[in-house]
């Protein structure tokens, strides 16, 4: 029976997409559910499976074409067996492997590219003939296991490049996700009267609360522990509240308020920034939040987030402290009117009371859109945040 394989749908917020990689070729053998073709977004990489036991006939969409949603990409034939030629398939692949025309995954190829390998001289163990991302890691590790077989060679060339004073440079095409990335970007310092505001905020009391809770809370919530973004976003959902302008964002001429608490969590992962989105924070829990920030940054580094889950979005927390930065301007995530920025927790000399004592102070920023929030609305929405984490009950008791 003739199958059509097609693009998946993607959502308005998603034009196209690229075809990364097609894991099967016309006449390999395919079992139902196995993976076929990675389709490549400007948020998410998208997987192709095979909708039955069967064969590609054709391939329609070759790598690096672009695709539209539900776009005719090959034509699939199932019951039918592997055509007779693939049976010499592993005897075949280290030709291919001569030639430069190596089969090689999207996370193997970027490993690769990192680590300066060349794909020929990599020993193939998926289906096909087709280099993994294990592959690759094994391939680096094999030197510090064991020595290579032609050491000499290699400390010659360096000392030949050192003594010509060659500068290498490495040219890779920039992916969808890290264009799209630098797009939103530029729209976003172009298109918004970006403005950031700055305030600090005692950690301590949230940290104390936090050390005398942490290990009863893990044990009561099945492992799930307990952190201080947690504490960020039900603060911030509640200055949302008391500042819907905040919350709001520009559509055309009109200003549409939103009566609702969605709150993108920033994510780093190897092929860039993303921002999955919380929804309802104002009726979750602080167990809840945390299980699904951790959820998120999981799946976002094996690359299993779904478009769904980062369209939408009414404010957004981005952590750069985890990396270390002790103060920066975030950039606005657009439609969106604002951006809470978090940075490192370091202890600094402070005035309490009349005394100078030692306390764990986070700096945070505000990245606002001067066309929607006025000055005053911005400082006091940081300060109704600062206030609520230097006394975190008022968290618990909506205060």
């Amino acid at each position: 029976m003739a199958i059509e394989i097609k693009a998946p749908q993607f959502p308005e917020s998603v034009a196209d997409g690229t075809i990364a990689a097609w894991l099967k070729q016309p006449g390999e053998a395919c079992t139902r559910d196995e993976l076929l073709a990675e389709v490549e977004t400007d948020k998410v990489t998208l997987e192709i499976l095979a909708p039955a036991d069967g064969v590609i006939v054709e391939i329609i969409k070759g790598e690096d074409d672009t695709v539209l949603s539900e776009e005719l990409i090959a034509r699939f034939e199932a019951g039918a067996a592997a055509a007779p030629a693939v049976e010499e398939a592993p005897e075949a692949v280290p030709a291919a492997a001569a030639a430069g025309d190596v089969k090689v995954s999207p996370a193997a190829r970027k490993m690769i590219e990192e680590n300066n390998l060349d794909a020929a001289t990599i020993t193939a163990t998926g289906k096909g003939g087709l280099i993994t991302k294990e592959d690759v890691m094994a391939a680096v590790k094999a030197p510090a296991a064991a020595p290579a077989a032609k050491p000499a060679p290699a400390p010659a060339k360096v000392a030949v490049d050192v003594a010509s004073g060659d500068r290498v440079e490495k040219r890779v095409p920039m992916t969808r996700m890290r264009a799209r990335i630098a797009e939103r970007l530029l729209e976003a310092s172009q298109g918004t009267a970006m403005l950031t505001t700055f305030n600090e905020v005692d950690m301590g009391p949230v940290m104390e609360l936090r050390n005398k809770y942490k290990d009863l809370f893990e044990k009561k919530n099945n492992g799930t522990r307990l952190g201080f973004m947690s504490f960020f976003v039900k603060a911030a959902t509640e200055a949302l509240k008391r500042f819907p302008a905040v919350n709001a964002s520009i559509d055309g001429k009109d200003i549409v308020y939103h009566g609702y608490q969605d709150v993108g969590i920033a994510v780093s992962t190897e092929k860039g920034l993303v921002v999955p989105v919380l929804r309802d924070t104002d009726y979750m829990g602080l167990a809840d939040i945390e299980s699904g920030i951790r959820d998120f940054g999981l799946r976002a580094r094996d690359g299993k987030l779904g478009i769904e889950e980062m369209t939408g979005g009414t404010f957004t927390i981005t952590n750069g402290g985890v990396f270390g930065s002790l103060m920066s301007t975030p950039i606005i995530n657009p439609p969106q009117a604002a951006i809470l920025g978090m940075h490192k927790i370091q202890e600094r000399a402070m005035v309490v009371d009349g005394q100078v004592v030692v306390r764990p102070m986070m700096y945070l920023a505000l990245s606002y859109d001067h066309r929607l929030i006025d000055g005053k609305d911005s400082v006091q929405f940081l300060v109704a945040i600062k206030e609520l984490l230097e006394d975190p009950a008022r968290i618990l008791l909506e205060l």
